[in-house]
């Protein structure tokens, strides 16, 4: 039963990521309450499965691409399900769940590093947990962006259709991007200095300078020049939006990094 938790849990998504899609083009609210359904059932079987893996394991299963991914999506569901129904704003679920699903199809496919962590990589966990909290940020922020970029262009060019009034207003998109950049940023800097002192203990050195160590640092000065230009410049919530939009891709790439040195444990930073 356990084993298939995971398959049980992606056909959950992906037929919350069909309904909530559908539930952009179609004026029905029943069709995102099956979508809510889904995604619950989704989510709690999800949950069901990290909860079984911690306990086999003993420690947060995060320590693998495949372990992290997995977590990553959970945390993005997570924060639909707070978001989504606290505001009403179930079209959240088009654009959060999509991503949600993609990455625990990733999960899946990934291998599997087999055996017990290493003794030097299991005090990582604090820095990977930290990293990977960071990266559901810039993931809301992203979302948060790319619904701006959409809604601002649909009012621009007078479009009021189903879409337009389903997206939630700019000064919403705009105040979500922001706050999920100001969650995620402290998170990511944290997780970037654990992660260097993981390594100084472990291997002798704060960085080793492979490929996901870089993303990870031109991702960081990335959203510190984002929050410095809307602090201190200025920055309109346009601009803001178009660019968590491109920093995200700096987080797919660290991800990458990450998929090709994978199955090994993730290293320090």
């Amino acid at each position: 039963m356990p084993e298939l938790l995971p398959f049980l849990t992606m056909g959950f998504y992906f037929g919350g990521t069909l309904l909530f899609l559908l539930y952009l083009w179609h004026r029905s609210d029943v069709i995102a309450k099956i979508s809510l359904v889904a995604t619950g059932l989704g989510f709690f079987s999800h949950t069901s499965a990290l909860i079984m893996a911690l306990v086999s394991t003993g420690h947060i299963p995060i320590m693998t691409f495949k372990d992290a991914m997995s977590f990553f999506a959970w945390g993005l569901v997570l924060v639909f399900l707070v978001v989504g129904l606290k505001r009403g704003l179930a079209v959240l679920g088009a654009f959060i769940l999509p991503l949600a699903f993609l990455s625990l199809v990733s999960a899946t496919l990934a291998p599997q590093s087999s055996g017990t962590l290493a003794p030097v990589f299991q005090t990582v966990w604090v820095h990977v947990t930290l990293s990977i909290l960071g990266t559901i940020g810039f993931a809301v922020a992203f979302v948060a962006g790319l619904m701006y970029v959409m809604q601002e262009r649909l009012l621009k060019s007078k479009q009021f259709n189903v879409l337009s009034f389903k997206l939630p207003p700019l000064d919403f998109l705009d105040s979500l991007n922001q706050r999920s950049i100001l969650f995620g940023f402290p998170l990511l800097t944290l997780g970037i200095l654990t992660g260097a002192v993981s390594a100084q203990l472990t291997i002798g050195s704060y960085l080793s300078w492979n490929s996901e160590q870089i993303w990870a640092l031109i991702t960081w000065f990335f959203y510190f020049a984002v929050l410095m230009g809307r602090v201190t410049a200025g920055w309109r919530a346009k601009k803001a939006a178009y660019l968590t939009i491109v920093g995200f891709a700096g987080v797919i790439l660290t991800f990458v990094g990450i998929l090709i040195k994978s199955p090994q444990p993730m290293s320090p930073l």
